[in-house]
């Protein structure tokens, strides 16, 4: 029998309630505005980068990176305390906006689409808000799972220094009778050293609104890190013959059986007791952009992989309903008060399907060997696709 992981049985639960009434409601978007003229992925102060592996980064510039990310620690929120007194940063403007779509954006069809549009938000505050001038790092998993948990506790991601991170809390006990562990976890306690020991999570824990400032924790677990991320889980993602498929390897289910890329990223940092490990929250851990490029850089990999892919979309509109209508590239997305360019309009799940639209690109992408690639050109002929 599988296992269901924490944030599994909450989704269970709000699955019974969702079929009741048939529906997710939105209940934190912004006030609608008018789409704004010309390119929206070209906001003023938005910069055309290249996306590169943590690791790569000159020490200044992984530096510069995690001093913007404390810029939005420190900037007031947009969204209104009286709808969320727990936002106030604007990075809790983001925790926040994921925090209430929770049940929207995850196991359905655009929860990839969805996450590619935060993470170019966020990309964009550093640059528009905090004066960052690169592009979000990601973190290629590849370097640093499957091989001990040495290796995984020192990957350069979880420096303790001002340069890094910081790495696992320390290690505490889970009560009996309760959720069941994550395998291999080992900390659970506030993260020690790095740029956000002294970071302060201020939503949640789960869809709490209330102010409830305390540490960022993590719970590493390298056992089910090198479990769901290592080369061949990826390899078999991008094998995957139409994006339904495609989406349902990167997305795995709600049960520690059946995690996939995305889980394994969440729960191997985050195990049971850390941020990562809290399927609202989970943004409230920094680290939670290197791992959301690194899948975005999966998909595109994939989208490049056959000429037939670029485009391709599917998938449930409502959350774990396979008998709900096909999610399209009509289908909208939005991120609320975290977006001040595009407050509640969004874009269609079309206008993001050609990164290099939104400025942004990847330094190296997932290349399968001839034996495993399906057969087409790697290039789409247009990169155009319906309702962009």
């Amino acid at each position: 029998m599988a296992v269901l992981s924490v944030a599994g049985r909450r989704l269970m639960s709000f699955v019974s309630a969702l079929l009741l009434v048939g529906a997710v409601s939105t209940v934190l978007a912004a006030p609608a505005a008018p789409p704004p003229a010309g390119n929206i992925f070209a906001p003023p102060g938005r910069k055309s980068v290249v996306r590169k592996e943590w690791r790569t980064l000159p020490r200044q510039e992984r530096i510069d990176f995690l001093n913007a990310m404390k810029c939005l620690l420190t900037k007031s929120a947009f969204t209104p305390q009286s709808l969320v007194p727990g936002a106030v940063s604007r990075y809790d403007d983001v925790v926040s906006t994921h925090q209430d779509q929770t049940f929207s954006i995850h196991y359905v069809g655009h929860f990839i689409p969805w996450h590619r549009y935060a993470t170019w938000t966020v990309e964009t505050m550093l640059q528009t808000e905090c004066g960052y001038s690169k592009g979000m790092p990601y973190w290629d998993w590849d370097l640093d799972v499957g091989k001990g948990n040495q290796k995984f506790f020192d990957s350069p991601l979880w420096d303790t220094d001002e340069a890094g991170f910081g790495g696992n809390g320390d290690f505490i006990p889970m009560a009996e009778g309760g959720f069941p562990p994550v395998p291999g976890r080992t900390g659970g306690g506030c993260v020690n050293g790095g740029a956000f020991q002294n970071m302060s999570v201020n939503l949640g824990p789960a869809d709490s609104k209330a102010l409830n400032s305390r540490c960022l924790t993590r719970d590493f677990s390298p056992y089910f890190a090198g479990r769901y991320l290592q080369k061949n889980e990826t390899a078999r993602a991008l094998t995957a013959t139409n994006f339904y498929v495609f989406d349902d390897l990167v997305e795995g289910g709600p049960s520690y059986d059946a995690s996939g890329i995305h889980g394994g990223g969440h729960y191997g940092i985050g195990g049971n007791l850390g941020t990562m490990g809290d399927l609202y929250l989970s943004p409230g851990d920094p680290s939670f952009w290197l791992h959301h490029a690194n899948l975005d850089r999966v998909w595109w990999s994939w989208q490049l992989a056959n000429s037939d892919y670029f485009c391709d979309m599917s998938g449930p509109s409502l959350l774990m309903n396979k008998a709900s209508p096909n999610v399209t590239l009509a289908q909208r997305i939005h991120m609320g008060w975290a977006d001040k360019v595009q407050i509640n309009t969004g874009v269609s799940v079309g206008q993001i399907m050609n990164i290099e639209k939104m400025m942004y690109s990847y330094d190296n992408i997932y290349n399968l060997d001839a034996s495993q690639r399906p057969t087409a050109s790697n290039e789409h002929p247009t990169r155009v696709c319906p309702s962009s």
